[in-house]
């Protein structure tokens, strides 16, 4: 069986033969391509007589699909498939597997990170002492004792309401499955408004699809007080981004971490989140820890293996 691994999985060489080398000792034949393809015609060079594909956050619609002509497995080392075109790989019998809970503490962590950098003014600081200022002005809030909403209870959104009860946070939830292992450690699930209206801080954990495109809509954002902060790492079209700019520039909530806008980095610098005030940035990073990036990179061979054994895991 030829495996292709289309764009790089971020780790070095030496990791890339680790996490390989069981599937290889099979006798499998595994190519890592070090960019990531420029057109379709490179995607067919590359993997056109490819069993086995291996993507991360690459779009892969329709008219690369149809280039890998002899695929019968699509292993995406990403959480979320929104950028792949499920639907014609079922058409076309690919199975198609992700690398779930990969970077469930990754995640998890720059939650916190944005989090604390948006309420203690971290980056402003910075700037500051850096150019012979104080604190003057740049008095920050604590996260000890405040309101913390979740939307979105899955592997990284229970995993930081854990977390933030742990800060000292009086944790609410709002999710289509309320679990009982997190209403025991004091988690109190709720409706989305209530969050929205009750929280100080509210941070995002749900795919986008349908169901969830602009879920964070301008009414939802009308409803946040004056002193809270929105941190999205989940998906950039979960949210109204051009409602939430103008709430943030009109000083109407106190700020925003933001991980993900609608399109992947290098993001466009007229994106109305760029320039909105008190909102730190950063370029789809949340999932990107060393660690984690190993993990998903050993996950994706594992899941060609067990699709190969019959027993396939994280189906699509």
């Amino acid at each position: 069986m030829k495996i292709v691994v289309l764009e790089p999985l971020g780790i070095s060489a030496e990791e890339q033969k680790r996490a390989s080398e069981k599937i290889v000792s099979k006798g499998h034949d595994v190519v890592f391509c070090d960019s990531r393809p420029a057109d379709k015609d490179e995607v067919e060079a590359r993997a056109g007589d490819a069993d086995a594909v291996i993507i991360a956050n690459m779009p892969f619609g329709k008219e690369y699909i149809e280039k890998c002509g002899k695929m019968r497995f699509l292993s995406v080392a990403f959480a979320g498939v929104d950028h792949v075109d499920t639907e014609f790989c079922r058409q076309r019998g690919i199975v198609v597997s992700n690398a779930a809970g990969y970077s469930v503490n990754a995640v998890t962590e720059l939650v916190f990170g944005l989090a604390v950098s948006v309420l203690r003014n971290i980056p402003k600081c910075d700037c500051e002492a850096r150019n012979g200022g104080t604190k003057a002005g740049l008095i920050g809030t604590e996260l000890f004792g405040k309101k913390f909403g979740v939307v979105g209870t899955g592997a990284i959104g229970s995993r930081v309401c854990t977390i933030a009860l742990a800060f000292g946070c009086d944790v609410y939830a709002y999710s289509r499955t309320e679990k009982e292992e997190l209403i025991g450690k004091g988690v109190k699930y709720t409706g989305l408004e209530d969050i929205m209206r009750n929280c100080d801080i509210i941070s995002l954990h749900v795919p986008f699809g349908k169901s969830t495109d602009k879920l964070i809509s301008a009414k939802m954002i009308s409803l946040m007080k004056k002193n809270a902060v929105l941190i999205n790492t989940a998906r950039g079209g979960v949210v109204d981004s051009q409602a939430l700019a103008d709430a943030l520039n009109a000083g109407s909530i106190a700020g925003a971490g933001i991980d993900v806008l609608e399109g992947e980095p290098p993001f466009d610098k007229s994106h109305p989140l760029i320039t909105a005030e008190n909102t730190v940035i950063t370029p789809h990073a949340a999932f990107a820890s060393k660690e984690a990036l190993y993990t998903r990179a050993v996950m994706v061979f594992d899941n060609i293996e067990l699709w190969e054994n019959g027993t396939p895991r994280n189906l699509c």
